[in-house]
């Protein structure tokens, strides 16, 4: 059987920061939220999703209301989206190994697969989709028990504090990679099982870990 990575899509994969900075704009404007300056993402890594919800004046009960809307401008505008520098040659070295692989995000299956459709990234074997911000764990969850894997069969690779606590909570291991929106000092205290700095050495830690 082979031994799955899971990865999250926006901020692992891809880097889709310019279109969602637009697309809050857009909508601070409509709904009266602070607009977020390029200037401050390097301070905004270091909070927490309910600590920007608090400095940018955004009701966080409302996330439910306007992911629609997001994921109508993330579609509109998936062409913006690109994959980081070497994650495809990671994913296609981690098929020629006998590694399968698969997607658990929070943006929409319809973007994910445009963006690899663009990207000519074919082995990709599952996109998993929720539009709850801190539910993968869950999707972790049926993720194992479709295909029948043991937890010690997986490994996640995310760039969030709250990808780490999901999988805390699902009993898998996970990587942080440091290209990302949560910075180090966040992720920290949650203690990933690996931090991760290059492309290069992601594959190196997943490689080594599915291997024993």
């Amino acid at each position: 059987m082979p031994k799955y990575v899971l990865f999250d899509f926006d901020g692992t994969l891809a880097d889709s920061r310019n279109v969602f900075i637009s697309g809050w704009n857009a909508f601070a404007e409509k709904y009266q939220y602070r607009k977020i300056k390029f200037e401050e993402l390097s301070s905004l890594r270091k909070l927490s999703i309910l600590e920007r919800a608090k400095r940018l004046n955004f009701p966080i009960l409302k996330t439910p209301l306007i992911i629609p809307d997001f994921y109508r401008f993330y579609l509109k505008n998936a062409k913006e989206i690109k994959l980081y520098p070497r994650m495809k040659e990671v994913l296609d070295t981690l098929e020629r190994q006998g590694h399968s692989t698969a997607i658990i995000s929070s943006n929409s299956e319809d973007v994910i697969k445009e963006v690899l459709l663009r990207n000519q990234v074919f082995n990709i074997s599952r996109v998993l989709s929720s539009n709850v911000i801190f539910g993968k764990d869950q999707l972790i969850q049926k993720f194992l028990k479709e295909h029948q894997l043991k937890k010690s069969d997986v490994i996640y690779v995310g760039d969030e504090q709250r990808d780490i606590i999901a999988c805390k909570s699902a009993g898998i291991k996970v990587i942080w990679v440091s290209w990302g929106y949560d910075a180090k000092e966040l992720v920290q205290e949650q203690n990933p099982d690996y931090l991760v700095y290059s492309p290069e050495e992601l594959l190196e830690v997943v490689l080594e870990e599915l291997g024993r």
